[in-house]
């Protein structure tokens, strides 16, 4: 009987038990949770200074989401000791540090998108507290966009950008994090709350490792020149981020397929090396201005070095005009270390040449034993040149006939680097594509730059496809293979060859840059003709200068008038004059 009755009693726990908790059906919760009380008084203000923590109440349960990611505090509280709810949910968040608050000073918590409530996931999006330890809170903001100046389309996995103020002092540490700051959201909105009255250094930046703080170079940044003198509200303030001219430096040294291989970072222009070891004597060391590498070749079985165990190579460098250093590295020789060569690509485009690859640096060929045949029976006449712009490639030209297919045949001992030749024959099959599997692009820009300009075509991946340098305000694209592009144009505008990145620390903008606000799409034998308004606010704006702007030019930029719709063109003529036929839509 006993047992009868503890049975009885303990089925009785199980279904209460089973009861417990949001009942099934009925209709869903799509509020999110309600902010009720906190332990600051509710004036918020004259809190004291020796203040230690912050709690939150809400209405009903919630959790943290990403909290180290999502929550900026302004100014910043550096010893934060503890942050509630961790691993469990409640009806209350709970803020502790270490530090003593400062006087009269409005501190402000944004949580960005991180309280969520914990059965349906409602987030209370970018909920803000603040409090002041004066008589009263600082009530300025200043809004904008901070935007990605490049992006090519939406990415969901992008870095946040944060947006940061620094109170205009005549020296500034920027490796400390902002007095002020905020993160941008999805769209690029951005709002820095509770401000005080003065002058400020804004900046924004991709924050790539999530500690706040803008990484010197290493990280995109948009920026304003001058302090803002912030004596009222700010709103539609653009901040376009560039990426980042890196500091030229010695980022690694590695033994190399015939040499040592030095990296750097910021693209120098001019690197000297010298090898201090006596062991090496036959050499040449290769750096293409502003290349980010530099190769010590030579031959370490005929210099016997490395070539039983491994041995230091000490040298020395020098970065443009900065002071010299050394370095050493640990060589190995390679026991594999052959010239070979290869090709990703034997389905040619129209007039489009081979290009031979090599592992090795090359510095001279000899096509008099190069044989070149179509159909495998009839002698082509070709020109075969090591890339102007790539040592490491071999170009070959040839009146490739659309449909036709030819072999190419490198004998041995033809191809040469430094100190090795391929020590085997190669044979490539190669077929020429006919134009019908082609398109063409024509883009004329408007107005034309005032400098040297690139055109690029990106694919969906924001890896160049295509590019052209011009002057001139109308750029043709040939021979495209179909799919969707995107287009970039990027100015030179002091006319050194390059397009230069943005410097924080110089306060230079980068040059100008923009991307094109739609897709272009390419299709065969269409011939799509693209008019680009670079004034026409409809291309995504990416100008090196951020612009202030208030709410009703705001509204009036998104009034204007789209650009129209592009035309096709009838027929025309490929540029040896036969007939390119092309399709109308």
């Amino acid at each position: 009987m006993k047992n009868y009755f503890l049975l009885f009693a303990l089925s009785l726990l199980s279904i209460s038990c089973a009861r417990v908790g949001s009942p099934v059906g009925g209709k869903k919760d799509t509020l999110a949770p309600k902010f009720l009380r906190s332990n600051i008084d509710s004036t918020r203000v004259n809190v004291g200074l020796n203040t230690k923590e912050l709690r939150l109440d809400f209405d009903k349960y919630i959790v943290l989401k990403d909290i180290n990611k999502n929550l900026t505090i302004s100014p910043p509280i550096k010893k934060i000791k503890r942050i509630l709810p961790s691993n469990m949910a409640n009806k209350f968040v709970l803020i502790q540090w270490e530090d003593t608050l400062k006087a009269n000073t409005t501190y402000n918590f944004n949580f960005g998108n991180s309280i969520a409530d914990n059965n349906e996931g409602n987030v209370l999006s970018y909920f803000n507290f603040a409090f002041s330890t004066g008589k009263k809170l600082d009530d300025l903001y200043i809004s904008g966009e901070a935007k990605d100046a490049l992006k090519i389309k939406d990415k969901r996995d992008a870095k946040p950008i944060v947006v940061g103020l620094y109170p205009a002092k005549d020296s500034m540490d920027y490796k400390q994090k902002p007095y002020y700051i905020t993160k941008a959201d999805e769209d690029g909105y951005f709002e820095l709350n509770y401000l005080s009255k003065g002058k400020y250094y804004i900046i924004a930046f991709e924050d790539d490792n999530g500690n706040s703080i803008y990484d010197m170079g290493k990280e995109k940044v948009g920026f304003l020149k001058e302090p803002i003198d912030l004596e009222k509200n700010i709103s539609g303030l653009k901040l376009p981020v560039f990426p980042a001219q890196k500091n030229s430096k010695l980022k690694e040294i590695k033994n190399s397929i015939g040499g040592v291989l030095f990296l750097f970072e910021g693209n120098p222009e001019k690197i000297t090396i010298q090898p201090i070891s006596d062991k090496l004597k036959d050499y040449k060391i290769i750096h293409q201005s502003r290349s980010d590498s530099a190769t010590v070749w030579f031959d370490a079985h005929k210099e016997n070095i490395g070539t039983e165990s491994p041995e230091g190579l000490k040298f020395s460098y020098q970065i443009n005009d900065l002071p010299k250093k050394e370095t050493t590295i640990t060589y190995k020789a390679q026991s594999k270390d052959d010239l070979t060569l290869n090709s990703e690509e034997t389905n040619l485009a129209p007039e489009e040449k081979f290009v031979i690859n090599s592992n090795y640096e090359l510095n001279s060929i000899n096509t008099e034993k190069w044989t070149l045949k179509m159909d495998s029976l009839t002698v082509q006449p070709f020109t075969a040149t090591i890339s102007p712009t790539n040592p490491n490639q071999i170009l070959v030209k040839s009146d490739f006939k659309p449909g036709k297919k030819y072999q190419l045949i490198v004998p041995k001992e033809t191809v040469n680097s430094y100190y090795k030749r391929n020590s085997k024959s190669y044979l490539w099959d190669i077929t020429s594509q006919g134009i019908e599997n082609f398109g063409r692009v024509k883009i004329t820009v408007s107005p034309l730059p005032n400098a040297p300009f690139w055109l690029k075509l990106y694919n969906g991946a924001d890896e160049v496809v295509y590019h052209k340098k011009s002057e001139t305000a109308t750029v043709d694209f040939d021979i495209l293979k179909p799919g969707t592009y995107y287009l970039k144009i990027f100015i030179d505008e002091n006319k050194n060859g390059v397009w230069d990145e943005a410097n924080f620390e110089k306060r230079q903008f980068a040059e100008p840059a923009k991307v094109y606000y739609k897709p272009i799409i390419v299709k065969p034998l269409w011939e799509m003709v693209e008019t680009w308004d670079l004034n026409n606010n409809q291309s995504l704006d990416t100008s090196a200068n951020a612009i202030l702007e208030n709410d009703s030019s705001l509204q009036n930029n998104n009034k204007q008038e789209k650009n129209k719709i592009p035309t096709l063109k009838s027929p025309t003529k490929s540029s040896d004059g036969n007939n390119l036929k092309l399709r109308n839509p």
